[in-house]
């Protein structure tokens, strides 16, 4: 069956669809040993070879896994620093996949993982504003001032947050529990939000990304997402 080069080499885990279109357009696939860069190329995965920086692209099943990261693992393939990576906890995981965005190295909780490059952009691109939701415990007590200060998006470095959610759970005393819920993917969002209102982050968790929830997945462990929790991600 034919299908056009860079879906090809989407459903194969290598990018997504659009990353896979720069890719083709930058000389780096090869058809039957020429270099092809039209956008319009058509290939039959029986018949046609396929290659992306002199390796052979083959289609493979698609995975999805769902990660409760621990504090202390990066959420990159490698570091240049030597420490530990959210990869070295799917060791038993064949398939080349990626992260789905990022938790920070301090962050823990709920982590996707594939080998669909075009789920990835989907989930990741901000104009699909996907809910993540975050359990956090904050120095002292956010006011009603505060909450509507997340409402209507709030400014750090990177420019002002879409509007976000911050709900109080229970109060401590000296800390206080919320839960966090917002649509962006920036680096250090939530504790750059939080530090912003003047009550800072003392433990971070992602606890759901849209309506997938952690549930009581053990911290450095994961799981396969089932058929309804991976048509639910494609829907969105």
């Amino acid at each position: 069956m034919e299908v056009r080069l860079q879906k090809f080499l989407a459903e194969a885990g290598i990018a997504s669809r659009r990353k896979s279109e720069e890719l083709i357009l930058k000389g780096k696939v090869q058809v039957n040993g020429v270099t092809v860069t039209e956008l319009g190329t058509k290939v039959d995965d029986k018949l046609d070879t396929v290659t992306f920086n002199g390796k052979r692209v083959g289609e493979e099943r698609h995975v999805y896994i769902m990660l409760n990261k621990p504090e202390g693992f990066v959420t990159t393939a490698k570091d240049q620093f030597d420490r530990p990576t959210v990869m070295d906890l799917i060791k038993g995981v064949k398939e080349r996949v990626v992260p789905v965005g990022r938790l920070d190295y301090d962050t823990s909780g709920l982590l996707l993982l594939t080998n669909d490059g075009d789920l990835t952009f989907k989930l990741t691109h901000p104009s699909k504003k996907i809910e993540k939701t975050y359990s956090a415990k904050l120095f002292g007590k956010p006011t009603d001032e505060n909450i509507k200060e997340f409402a209507e998006g709030i400014e750090i470095d990177t420019g002002k947050t879409h509007p976000a959610k911050i709900e109080i759970i229970e109060d401590l005393g000296k800390y206080c529990l919320c839960n966090i819920t917002i649509t962006e993917g920036k680096n250090r969002q939530v504790r750059k939000m939080c530090d912003a209102i003047k009550h800072p982050v003392a433990t971070l968790k992602r606890v759901g990304t849209g309506k997938l929830n952690l549930g009581d997945l053990k911290k450095g462990t994961y799981r396969y997402l089932t058929d309804s929790e991976v048509k639910y991600l494609k829907s969105l």
